[in-house]
């Protein structure tokens, strides 16, 4: 899962070497803290947040197949 959001953040930033994902297991859930180049916090949100919506709805889609639940945060 960490894979899948890390390939898809690095190909839509400018500073791809910034991104970083960090998996924290929580009380049968599995969380993904994202944290990525103030520059590049836009592009990654995204106007009205359609970007990180859609991310998330795939890591959603990812995480029903495994059957597990990953929710995806963004930090600074």
């Amino acid at each position: 899962m960490k894979e899948l959001v890390e390939y898809i953040v690095k190909s839509l930033v400018d500073h791809p070497d910034d991104v970083s994902v960090a998996e924290i297991a929580e009380r049968g859930a599995t969380v993904l803290e994202l944290s990525v180049a103030r520059e590049d916090m836009g592009r990654v949100i995204g106007k009205g947040g359609r970007v990180i919506n859609s991310i998330r709805a795939l890591v959603d889609v990812q995480a029903a197949k495994l059957g597990q639940r990953v929710t995806l945060e963004i930090i600074e």
